[in-house]
């Protein structure tokens, strides 16, 4: 009868103890990617994560509060009174989406605009951007390299620097185009819509074409050899192979995008001329106070529902936003 020296491992563990062993012996180590997720899904980092996000919530639930609250409550006391100040109205909602005054908000034309600027503002740039962002990452041209770092450094250009050139372009050439365009093609919209989609496209261009880079250049190399090998071109690459695989980052950066042009107020201002038939949302909202902020019950309600929309966008894509956001964070 054989008897297994005491040094050496028995029964399950051994298993376990010689995988560790060969692992320290071959120089193995965690992979980055394991490490940060251990990480991240640590304890601490989940309650710092509720307690951040519930910190985040607080404004917007005060928003909440307030809207329901009559106007003489809200000029009088804070939202956290509620228990102590009771009282509820739907008076202000009523103001802002029904009421047929013609002082009243009437939001409906304002919020069309808001969607029909953010659409195209972020469709138009993620077009680009996408064939763009493979033209980096996959085909080889003099000057790439520095090409590739310029549209990177015109992100920490400040936006204001080129209000004033862009809206003399705007003003000489593409409104008259845009009555042009109308007259030739009925179903473009005679509204001056498109200064807002080119300026916004312009300013939304550098970061897309970074994060879609990242992502796209992640690829494997042998799937788009694979393909050239089979004679495909770079056209039938980008949209059957790349295109595919790219939604989680583009998905992410359609919510940045959407979110940013919907709650802009200040390219809005300058290239929308102030018309009623162009101005979004958010020039709307800026004019509810009136002019000594007495109306600040319709500012909260408009308020309020002026984010139903980016939120039913943030919730639709979320599942892609950390999947985009994260790509390339973790590579080499």
């Amino acid at each position: 009868m054989s008897i297994a020296p005491p040094d050496l491992p028995v029964g399950k563990n051994r298993g376990a103890i010689d995988a560790t062993t060969d692992a320290e012996a071959s120089g193995y180590t965690e992979p980055k990617t394991m490490r940060v997720k251990k990480r991240l899904t640590s304890r601490t980092a989940t309650i710092a994560s509720l307690v951040i996000a519930l910190l985040w919530t607080i404004p917007t639930f005060g928003l909440f509060i307030s809207s329901f609250r009559p106007a003489e409550l809200i000029r009088t006391t804070g939202w956290w009174t509620i228990f102590s100040n009771p009282g509820f109205t739907l008076e202000n909602y009523q103001d802002v989406l029904l009421s047929t005054s013609s002082s009243s908000p009437q939001l409906g034309s304002y919020i069309v605009n808001s969607i029909a600027i953010a659409l195209l503002a972020t469709i138009i740039p993620l077009v680009f951007a996408s064939m763009a962002a493979y033209a980096f990452a996959w085909m080889r041209f003099r000057g790439v390299g520095v090409l590739f770092v310029i549209i990177f450094a015109l992100q920490i250009i400040p936006l204001q620097m080129a209000l004033v050139p862009l809206l003399q372009i705007f003003s000489t050439v593409l409104r008259p185009m845009q009555a042009w365009l109308h007259d030739v093609i009925p179903i473009i919209p005679e509204q001056n819509y498109l200064p807002l989609w080119v300026a916004h496209t312009i300013f939304g261009l550098p970061l897309a074409i970074f994060l879609l880079h990242n992502f796209i250049s992640e690829i494997p190399a042998d799937v788009i050899e694979a393909a050239r090998v089979d004679g495909a071109t770079h056209s039938q690459i980008f949209f059957r192979i790349v295109l595919p695989l790219s939604v989680p980052a583009i998905a992410s950066f359609a919510i940045f995008q959407f979110i940013w042009v919907w709650n802009d107020l200040l390219v809005a201002l300058i290239f929308s001329g102030g018309t009623q038939d162009v101005a979004p949302l958010t020039q709307r909202l800026a004019e509810l106070t009136g002019t000594r902020g007495q109306d600040w019950q319709l500012l909260t309600a408009a308020a309020f529902i002026s984010i139903v929309i980016p939120l039913i966008v943030f919730f639709s894509l979320q599942r892609y936003f950390v999947r985009g956001l994260l790509a390339g964070s973790t590579k080499g």
